[in-house]
């Protein structure tokens, strides 16, 4: 859970999915050994597919809250320039929940209708895509050897 840190970025695959690209700031508050209150962020990459990608473009935008469930997938590349192995933990979001009230997105002061919160209809939940779930399907083949 978190607050939306850039404008949502909807683009389509050539078959016509839906991929969403979002940064997320998650807050963390605590206190240090002296009582102290420290306040910590860490920034994180979000991927929404299908519908809940689509959804998160209409509906939310920098700045405003959302809860995102789904997984952590570490993408591994190699640098052009330098060469070395580089690596990012992202999440792959597979649900969200919009949170906040569109009224006070606005900063208006007009009270919302019967205190009631429009949200998007919930969408059942959506394969990944093909190239997705070739790529989940290879990593289990490689790690049957595995005891859980």
């Amino acid at each position: 859970m978190g607050n939306i840190t850039r404008d949502i970025e909807l683009r389509y695959t050539p078959n016509g999915t839906a991929v969403a690209d979002l940064g997320l700031a998650i807050n963390r508050n605590r206190k240090d050994d002296n009582g102290e209150k420290i306040e910590e962020t860490t920034f994180v990459d979000v991927t929404l597919w299908g519908r809940v990608a689509e959804v998160a473009h209409q509906y939310a935008g920098k700045g405003k809250p959302i809860f995102v469930e789904g997984r952590l997938q570490l993408d591994t590349w190699e640098d052009k320039n330098s060469g070395e192995k580089r690596s990012k933990l992202k999440i792959v979001g597979e649900n969200i929940q919009l949170l906040g009230s569109k009224d006070s997105s606005q900063g208006s002061s007009q009270p919302s209708q019967g205190g009631q919160q429009k949200r998007p209809p919930q969408e059942p939940q959506r394969q990944a895509p093909p190239q997705q779930a070739d790529r989940d399907q290879r990593r289990l083949d490689e790690n049957d050897d595995l005891p859980y």
